[in-house]
């Protein structure tokens, strides 16, 4: 397959059935401060779908999917002293709501999401070139996860008149909000990553300002007018613009005590350098990673192969979770090549709207060219491409490609790719894929394949103080949410899951005397009244 081949998945927009266009222009005039829409009259970003179309001519253009708000420090200032100002060290109507209160305005919000489905799902399609399932998926991942962090957090209400004995003193624990939380979701997951922080984050009695990510933008347009009818004003607020502009004096102004970030690791150490007290700023931070597969001699090949290509190219390979490196034994290569390249051309390529496509268009030219730079340098290095036509490009749109034999003198050794790039290394002893995974920059997580119990369970031993998940003959994944997601070294900071996110955005405290009637009863009042 080259270039000319790939103009045969391109569509004109007359071709597109109707629920799937990307219909009118979403031109957004408003940002969400202290309660109200405000109305913004400055200068916009236009913003371009990464799905490119075919004119009658045979040129193939992005179309214009609408505009957003380029704020300034100004506006910046404002959302911040409304955040601060709901919040009022604690004191705010917010924060000082009964957890009940909090978790029945929550429930309000997330009935009324049900009815921004499909916008989103449309719009998630147009702006990052998510298939018309996975688009989907995330809606629906989102919404279940925040239905059981309102269940989660329900349970814990409920806990929270238990008496602690001890010693003879006596104690109920309570946990409480830090302050004013800043939110920022990636554009891999605009939807998901974003929601399932702010709204926990709201949920503990923070308030909260909000930055989408610059791809996957629009999509929240349809949140506003939700967000200011179900929280008192200043309790969630919106920014929109350039990083420097609006982020740098909300940090720098010390004020914000949270900062939830999924998203590079250079980003999450600016962020956090703008703060004149980074000790001070709790951090939520889910960052990149470099998670290897390791098919062992006596793997299940059909099995391994088919298991890491659904981890290495789910979303074209745009997760933190992707599996990013293949480690295969000497004696397995050949015939697991075989099987992988095998298993990538059977994945459906095409526009997102496609029903069953895998792999969709790209979410920025950018990242063509970066992935065509490691490419270009595995080539030059003696890395092969085993399966056909793998690497091609036209605009947006790139095959994915297993590159082989891939060394540590590569990029594609080390950096995280994040995109339909596949290396595969070879090694001879467990200890040389033992030392990739513990060498690594990045720690969150890994996958063994194999059959034989003993071999796998000595491989996950060694392991298990260098990543926080072993996955057994399954790729890596965040899912389900119950469980805990987190990593070591520059891939993550703090835990999340339904549970632990609630955890990280909030402080326990204490009420606590001795343990007499007295005490007793002025407990109760505390946590009554």
């Amino acid at each position: 397959m080259n270039a000319n081949a790939l103009a045969g998945f391109f569509a004109s927009s007359a071709a597109i059935p109707n629920p799937y266009r990307p219909g009118p222009g979403v031109e957004q005039h408003h940002y969400l401060c202290n309660g109200e829409l405000r109305t913004w009259d400055g200068p916009v970003q236009d913003v371009f779908s990464s799905v490119y179309l075919a004119a009658a001519d045979g040129s193939l253009a992005p179309p214009r999917l609408g505009s957003y708000p380029l704020l300034g420090s100004r506006e910046a200032e404002e959302v911040l002293a409304a955040a601060g100002a709901a919040y009022n060290r604690g004191r705010g109507e917010w924060p000082a709501m009964p957890a009940v209160r909090r978790l029945e305005r929550v429930e309000k919000l997330l009935a009324a999401m049900e009815q921004c489905r499909e916008e989103v799902v449309r719009l998630l399609m147009w702006e990052i070139g998510k298939s018309r399932e996975e688009s989907a998926m995330e809606f629906t991942r989102t919404m279940e996860y925040l239905a059981e962090t309102v269940a989660e957090l329900r349970r814990r209400s409920q806990r929270e008149g238990d008496l602690l004995r001890e010693q003879g003193v006596v104690a109920r624990r309570l946990r409480a909000p830090l302050g004013v939380a800043l939110c920022l979701g990636p554009y891999n997951n605009p939807f998901y990553e974003t929601y399932t922080t702010l709204i926990p984050a709201l949920l503990m009695g923070n308030t909260a300002i909000f930055k989408p990510p610059r791809l996957g933008v629009l999509l929240h347009r349809v949140m506003l007018p939700l967000l200011r009818d179900c929280f008192p004003p200043g309790v969630v607020n919106t920014l929109y613009g350039e990083g420097e502009t609006v982020l740098a004096p909300v940090l720098r102004s010390g004020r914000i005590d949270l900062l939830a970030f999924i998203g590079s690791r250079r980003g999450a150490e600016l962020l956090r350098s703008w703060h004149p007290d980074p000790g001070r700023l709790r951090c939520l931070l889910g960052l990149e990673a470099k998670n290897a597969a390791i098919i062992l001699d006596d793997a299940d090949l059909e099995q391994a192969a088919a298991e890491c290509v659904l981890g290495a190219l789910a979303f074209n390979g745009q997760r933190c979770t992707a599996l990013k490196i293949l480690l295969v034994h000497r004696s397995v290569a050949a015939p697991f090549l075989e099987k992988l390249s095998r298993e990538v051309q059977r994945q459906p390529m095409g526009m997102p709207w496609l029903s069953g496509v895998r792999i969709t268009p790209l979410p920025e030219p950018a990242r063509v060219a970066y992935l065509g730079e490691l490419l270009a340098d595995a080539l030059a290095k003696g890395a092969r491409i085993i399966n056909p036509g793998g690497g091609e490009t036209r605009q947006t749109l790139m095959t994915p490609a297993v590159l082989y034999p891939v060394g540590p003198d590569m990029r594609l050794f080390h950096e995280e790719q994040f995109g339909p790039l596949i290396p595969v290394v070879s090694f001879d002893a467990l200890e040389e894929a033992r030392r990739y995974v513990a060498e690594s920059e990045f720690g969150q997580q890994v996958s063994i394949f194999g059959r034989e119990e003993e071999k796998i369970s000595t491989m996950a031993r060694l392991l298990l103080n260098q990543v926080c998940r072993i996955n057994i003959n399954s790729k890596c994944q965040r899912g389900p949410d119950s469980f805990p997601f987190t990593a070591r070294r520059n891939s993550a900071e703090g835990t999340m899951s339904v549970a632990e996110t609630l955890d990280a955005c909030s402080i326990t405290s204490l009420v606590a005397g001795k343990d007499n009637h007295c005490n007793q009863r002025i407990l109760a009042r505390v946590i009554t009244e």
